[in-house]
């Protein structure tokens, strides 16, 4: 029997809607999310959110969009959209919502057995390889424990085995697509057995292909961070400024995190200080919110 749940995300899908429209009323119908949960993976406002949704809705009857798995000849161009829900799903559950994230990596497999593209393989992989970090990911009061710091020991082996498996798989077919890649990347991290022994050279290679198929600033933040551990904090710091300096993720969290760690490893206290109360100031997850407190009672 094909999974309502899955039928049902197709359908929220349909290429007739907005883009928007599709992936907020997916999350909001189909995954039990509240409209303020949405709308923040959305950097929008809840009322705004709600308005799509609506639309959406009113389209879905007008237009009369069968609830259904769409036939094998239309599934590839609506995958794009549907992983794009899926992996939002994931991230969505990826603190605090453990049930979240295993319904995406569920919905992930019977993608992957419906329609067995590179792309669905790589997000299945990616998710795995994210989730076998599940373990080791904050501390027993919640706070967030940094990549570098997390006891790989207690990492899911079983997990990482089978991503692995499939990034391998999946690069063999030669179409790499940006799943893909970021699956490659969380696949040297799971395979390293330290920060230190981690492959720099190669995840920068890997995120210079991204940047070309795939262009965004939260790819060049990715990217300036891998070349920070790389070459140097002062290196990655210069390529975070560039992307603050043309007026992108200047609001945007992580940006200033990453900025702020830099800063921190390069013994500029004040800079960092005043990067992590941006940081704070900004919409970020609890987890990270005590980890960013913590790093501020050290630079004090």
């Amino acid at each position: 029997m094909v999974d309502d749940r899955l039928r049902l995300i197709f359908t929220c899908c349909h290429p007739s809607l907005n883009p928007d429209a599709q992936v907020g009323m997916t999350l909001r119908e189909v995954c039990g999310l509240t409209t303020e949960q949405v709308a923040a993976a959305f950097l929008t406002t809840a009322p705004t959110l709600a308005q799509r949704i609506v639309r959406a809705k009113a389209k879905i009857r007008e237009a009369r969009i069968p609830y259904e798995i769409p036939s094998r000849a239309d599934l590839p161009e609506r995958l794009a959209t549907v992983l794009h829900v899926v992996y939002l799903v994931y991230n969505q559950g990826y603190f605090d919502r453990p049930d979240l994230a295993l319904e995406a990596i569920r919905l992930g497999r019977l993608l992957v057995e419906l329609l067995p593209e590179p792309e669905a393989i790589g997000l299945l992989a990616l998710m795995l390889l994210h989730d076998a970090r599940r373990a080791t990911r904050t501390t027993p009061a919640g706070e967030l424990i940094p990549l570098e710091e997390q006891d790989r020991a207690k990492w899911n082996r079983a997990q990482i085995k089978e991503g692995v498996e499939l990034v391998e798989q999946v690069f063999a077919a030669r179409r790499v697509g940006p799943y893909q890649l970021q699956a490659a990347i969380a696949a040297v991290h799971a395979e390293a057995a330290s920060s230190e022994q981690t492959d720099w050279s190669e995840i920068v290679g890997l995120y210079d292909v991204m940047v070309r198929i795939d262009p965004s600033p939260v790819i060049e933040l990715n990217r300036a961070a891998a070349i920070a551990m790389r070459d140097g904090p002062e290196h990655g710091l210069a390529l975070i400024d560039m992307i603050l300096a043309r007026g992108d993720l200047v609001d945007y969290s992580l940006t200033h995190a990453a900025r702020a760690d830099l800063l921190r490893r390069l013994g500029r206290k004040a800079d960092a200080t005043a990067a992590y109360r941006r940081t704070l100031e900004l919409s970020v997850e609890e987890p990270a919110r005590l980890f960013i407190e913590r790093r501020l009672r050290e630079l004090a």
